[in-house]
């Protein structure tokens, strides 16, 4: 089975979420797997797909939120475990 990298990007604030999705999907050949708001603002972005793909996109998802709004985190796992995939409600 190939693996699979995640991505996540997390702001505080929607502009910053969409504007960090934007610039990742256009960034590299990933898809945007769920998008979640967590409450107190909060909003995590995920993205999966090669892992090169995937840290090309959240450098650029990162880089896009920081310049209209809050960036909390960025983060990729490069050889996602099945668990993980499992735990965060998405199928690998």
């Amino acid at each position: 089975m190939a693996k699979v990298a995640l991505g996540f990007v997390e702001t505080r604030g929607n502009t910053g979420s969409i504007m960090a999705i934007d610039a990742m999907l256009k960034a590299a050949d990933v898809d945007l797997v769920k998008k979640v708001e967590i409450g107190g603002g909060y909003v995590t972005a995920v993205v999966r797909g090669e892992v090169g793909a995937v840290k090309s996109s959240i450098e650029a998802g990162a880089e896009a939120a920081a310049k209209v709004g809050e960036l909390i985190c960025a983060n990729v796992i490069a050889s996602a475990h099945e668990d993980v995939f499992n735990l965060i409600g998405i199928k690998k």
